[in-house]
């Protein structure tokens, strides 16, 4: 017993299963969780709304999951990492934009704050009607 707690004490376990540990392999591997945590935040949101969704979370976490791997890989001077990753936060910059712009042009009730469609006469909320309490919101 007293073996076992030695090997893990003087990192010998990360040894025996070939890592070496650095600094920067705490930045390659919580770019993997953040970038595989996604998968995650997707398929809740999804289920949540028992449709496909694709909350803003996907995508900072795309983001700075791509980011810590882009760095890592930097640091390791691979290539196939730095190509990989080199690119892919554009889409993920833009998706986020076009959300925000989207969630900033989208009318809301001047009486219970929820978002409703740009046509509509009466809050599908809270049937207030809709025009003047708008210019104020």
């Amino acid at each position: 017993m007293d073996s076992l707690v030695q090997i893990f004490s003087d990192n010998q376990f990360l040894s025996i299963l070939g890592i070496a540990w650095h600094p920067w392999k705490f930045v390659g591997w919580a770019g993997n969780a953040i970038f595989f945590s996604r998968f995650f935040v997707q398929w809740w949101a999804t289920e949540k709304q028992k449709q496909v969704v694709v909350p803003n979370s996907f995508w900072w976490l795309s983001l700075v999951g791509s980011l810590l791997l882009l760095a890592y890989g930097l640091w390791r001077r691979d290539s196939v990492f730095i190509f990989a990753y080199a690119f892919t936060w554009i889409p993920y910059i833009r998706n986020l934009v076009i959300s925000y712009r989207n969630k900033r042009a989208t009318p809301h009730c001047g009486s219970c704050h929820r978002a409703h469609p740009p046509a509509a006469k009466f809050c599908p909320h809270c049937g207030v009607k809709l025009g003047a309490l708008e210019s104020c919101a």
